[in-house]
């Protein structure tokens, strides 16, 4: 796989632009957050397509894996982190901190989604008063790359030809439980991780099923 794909950069900024749409309260635009889906699409397209191939040339390596996660993740995390803590110090009241606090270690663990998901309903806080509410997407996203490079590695060596059929299988069942939970609690299949996968397996589902069977580049930059 290339290392730059211009048609995933064009659908970056597909992804972005209802967002900040969204955020700015234009008209017209109250489902922007789809982005985000479009965001956790891609980003199991472009990480399943890189284990893969690591995969097939012998070189795959979970700690190289991770390395280049944290390399990649952490500066600009950490660098948001700092200026975030500042500016709460500046613009939120005290008890605002404490929240802010407990969502500062939520973040830096991962777990963020999980944090903000049990912080919502009547009393909890507004979400304009949540500075690191964005960074549940990041914990989805990591919480997923925990385990799925083990899953690739394994049935990739052990079992090739289950490894399509299987993920497939996943994929369902994280779909089925993110509409089971949509209406009941809404929180759920926004938030919570096993509801969101079938986005990320989404993508993997492509890269996968692209490494089978070739396309010719037009119908595979379409697609």
């Amino acid at each position: 796989m290339s290392a730059y794909r211009p048609e995933i950069d064009g659908l970056r900024a597909v992804a972005v632009i209802p967002v900040v749409l969204y955020h700015a309260h234009m008209a017209g635009m109250s489902g922007g957050f789809v982005g985000v889906d479009v965001f956790f699409v891609i980003s199991g397209f472009l990480i399943t397509g890189i284990l893969a191939s690591d995969l097939a040339a012998g070189r795959f390596s979970i700690v190289t894996f991770y390395e280049r996660r944290v390399r990649r993740i952490f500066p600009a995390l950490f660098a948001m982190l700092a200026v975030a803590c500042l500016l709460a110090l500046w613009l939120l009241l005290p008890f605002e901190l404490e929240d802010f606090s407990r969502s500062l270690v939520a973040t830096a663990l991962f777990v963020s989604n999980l944090h903000f998901m049990g912080d919502t309903g009547y009393f909890a806080a507004a979400a304009a008063s949540k500075p690191l509410l964005h960074t549940w997407s990041l914990a989805v996203e990591e919480q997923f790359y925990i385990f799925f490079p083990l899953w690739l590695y394994l049935l990739g060596r052990f079992a090739p030809r289950w490894l399509l059929p299987l993920t497939a299988i996943a994929f369902v069942l994280s779909l089925a439980l993110c509409i089971e939970r949509t209406h009941p609690q809404d929180d759920q299949a926004f938030f919570y991780t096993p509801a969101r996968v079938w986005e990320l397996l989404a993508g993997s589902l492509l890269a996968l099923a692209a490494r089978r069977t070739p396309l010719p580049a037009p119908l595979a930059e379409a697609l």
